[in-house]
Formats: C-alpha cells, structure tokens, sequence
C-alpha cells in the first residue's frame, strides 16, 4: 500500500484555501496546533489551548519523537487531542493527553489507502466534540472513516462515488455533512446523512455548469457561505444563502477583492431567524500580508481590520453575542486570545449584540497589532446580481422548496432555491 499524500499549506477542507494554523473544537473550548521547538525552530510537537478558562493557556504534547511539519492534529471535547500521522504506507491515528510531566497516547488504529488514493485527511471537528472523521479520495469514490469514538477504532462509515473534498457540519448533532464532489469533471456540494449509511442526495447545483462548494455553514440560522463560478464563469466567487429559504444565492460585489483570496472562517451563531445579521470573519490573504475582514449580508461593505500579532491565521470563532475570538501566540505571549467586537449594522442601531467598538482590537494576552489597514473600511458597493438553485428537477434527492420544512425525525437540509442568473435581489 502506498500512502495518501497530504499537503500542509493548502486545505481542501475550505475550498482549497489556505490551511488555518490551528483547529478549535465546535463550542469553542479547545485548540490543537503543531508548534515548534528546538534550536532554529525546526522541531514539531502538537499543543492543546484551553480557551474556556478565566485565561487561555497551552499545554504541549510531546511524542517519543518530533512530528512531521504535514501531521494533522485536532482538539477533542474532553481536552484530549486527536494525532494524524503517515508512516510506512499506514495512517495512523492516535490520542494525546497530559500525563503529569509527560504525554499519554492511546493508539486508536490505522487506515491503509489504496494506491490510486489521492489524499487522507481529517474532516472539521464533529459538532458533539466525540468522534472524528476522515475523508479518503480516491478517483472514482470517496471513503468516509469515522477515525475517534468508535468502538474499535477506525470504522468505514460510507463510501461516495465520486472525489470528495470539504466538509462542513449542517446540524449540531454530528448527523448531516455536506461535502464537495466532484464527478463528470464538475464539483457540487452534497449532503450525506451518517444515521442513514451514508446517503447523498443534492445540495448545491447552481447551474449545470458550475463548480459550486460549500465553505461554511451556520445550523442556528442556516446561513451557508458558498464558492462558486456561476456568476462569472472561470472565476470563482464569494456567496451566501440561506438553507430552506426561497431566495437564491446572492455574489455580493463587495466580496470580490482584487489580488486577494479571500476565506471565510467563522459565522456568529445563535441568530435563528436573522441570518442576515450573522457576522462572517474572513481570512483575507493579499501582497500585504494577511488580515481580517468583517462582513455581514446586511452589509454592502467588507470592514477590514489589521490582523493581530501571532495571529494562528485562519483560526478564530464568534460567541453569540459577536465578539470574535482570535488565537495569538508571540515570544512575549505563548498563548493569547485577541478580542474583536462586530461593528453594528447600518440602520440597526445595533449588530446583534456585537457592540460598536469600531472594529478596535482591545489589549489582549497575544499583542494584538500589526500592519496598517491594507482596506478602506469605508468601500462598499451595490450587491451583484443573483444566482442559485440545488439540484435540478427530476434529479434523485433533490427537493421541492415550496414543500414544508423537514420532520424533526429526519432533520435534513433544503436544497437552495433555483433561480435564473439576471434575476436581482436587492437584500
């Protein structure tokens, strides 16, 4: 057998963005990153963050022996940390935690691919902070492996057809994933449902011609960010939606920056029926470096913030209130949360309980700073025409939007409206 091939800086979980330098569990207790040691720096070891204390503090995680730069860690609900490593052909996955002076592993087992698999890697954390996920692509079907909390380690939960890549949690269960497939040389995001051994069925298929994935969703108010190339073919695009709604996916014009990829990491949460007020962070990464922007789909403008120092790039969360949260580490300050207040919405006289500092980075424990605003927060423009649409009619799975919502009983995302592409939307 030969091994999956793993690239460390880009990440296919987001659409294939840049990879974030740290993972945090979904209610936002713990992180997990690779850090370095050793003289020059050229020494890896993973760490754990605890972000749910009166102050964040790391705890590091030493093996027998250093860990390769592409290993893969993420933080489990109970502080322990799961470990992703390639060796001899094998994945093989394991849990860390502290013991005393030292680290205890628990071996959890190995996966072996086939050859004509193209990569092996951790899915984003599951929402109940219990179990883990892999995805193994291969070139005519995907396996899903549920990697932590089984019963006797690695068990193969479903195989796709097609190349998957992405990953998002629709519910707060751990029950419905969608990822991003590609087959006939087009990508579309699809939903499969693990209480139902693994069924697909359509989520995104904005026009029969698009590469349509999902980046990130939020299950309180169903608001869903999306990566497309409907709107301007050959050019992939920011754009939003709502899962159930009958309005189609909006490409708003103020998302679209020059010279930048732009990748959205975190969605404020706890807004059930106002996605529009959802605060959206995103990693913006350009000739001057990476920073910060702040967006809304109330909004027609990007606020655009320095990063701080030691900014874990790519890593951060909101709280319901909408005060965002980035990990920070500095020589001065090894373990630091940067805090970061959502401006308000225009005509709202008030973001959803984000307060109005400005976009101000107050004194935190990670030195937040850095470079000048690389934007002009004052910027903004009308909202481009819209586009949208799941699966196409008369396709297996896909789903009549002016049926009624779901039964509880089987709690499964509604297919985005269709819509033409010169149709405007105005909000």
């Amino acid at each position: 057998m030969t091994a999956c091939a793993i690239e460390p800086s880009a990440d296919p979980g987001n659409g294939g963005g840049p990879r974030a330098d740290c993972s945090i569990t979904a209610e936002g207790a713990y992180a997990a990153r690779l850090a370095r040691s050793g003289e020059g720096g050229d020494s890896w070891y993973p760490e754990r963050w605890t972000l749910d204390g009166p102050e964040p503090y790391a705890v590091p995680l030493p093996g027998n022996q250093p860990e390769e730069p592409g290993t893969e860690v993420q933080p489990m609900g109970d502080g322990r940390v799961l470990v992703h490593r390639v060796a001899a052909g094998r994945h093989v996955f394991a849990l860390l935690y502290p013991t005393g002076p030292g680290t205890g592993e628990l071996p959890l087992g190995a996966v072996e691919c086939p050859a004509e698999a193209t990569g092996l890697r951790l899915l984003p954390p599951a929402p109940d902070g219990e179990r883990a996920y892999a995805l193994a692509a291969g070139t005519r079907s995907t396996v899903l492996w549920q990697v932590a909390g089984g019963a006797f380690g690695p068990e193969r939960v479903a195989e796709i057809p097609g190349r998957c890549s992405g990953g998002v949690w629709l519910d707060r269960t751990g029950r419905i994933l969608a990822v991003d497939r590609e087959t006939g040389g087009r990508t579309k995001a699809v939903v499969v449902d693990l209480e139902r051994g693994g069924e697909v069925s359509p989520l995104l298929q904005i026009a029969p011609d698009s590469d349509d994935r999902l980046l990130l969703a939020d299950p309180d108010s169903g608001l869903v960010l999306i990566r497309s190339d409907a709107p301007s073919p050959g050019r992939q695009r920011l754009g939003w939606g709502v899962l159930g709604s009958t309005l189609p996916v909006r490409f708003p014009e103020c998302l679209r920056l020059p010279d930048c990829v732009v990748t959205p990491f975190a969605v404020q949460p706890g807004q059930v029926l106002t996605p529009e007020r959802c605060a959206v962070a995103l990693r913006v990464d350009g000739a001057f470096g990476s920073w910060v922007g702040v967006w809304r789909p109330a909004d027609r403008q990007v606020r655009h913030l320095p990063a701080p120092e030691g900014w874990l790039t790519g890593a951060g969360l909101w709280t319901p209130d909408g005060e965002l949260r980035l990990p920070c580490s500095t020589p001065r300050s090894p373990c630091g949360v940067a805090r970061l207040a959502a401006p308000d919405v225009p005509g709202t006289g008030g973001g959803g309980g984000g307060g109005g500092t400005g976009g101000e980075l107050p004194e935190e424990p990670g030195e937040p700073g850095g470079p000048a605003d690389p934007g002009n927060p004052e910027d903004s423009a009308p909202e481009d025409s819209a586009s949208g649409g799941p699966g196409e009619p008369g396709e297996p799975g896909a789903t009549d939007t002016s049926a009624a919502a779901p039964a509880p009983a089987r709690p499964r995302p509604v297919p985005l409206q269709q819509a033409p592409l010169a149709r405007l939307v105005t909000k």
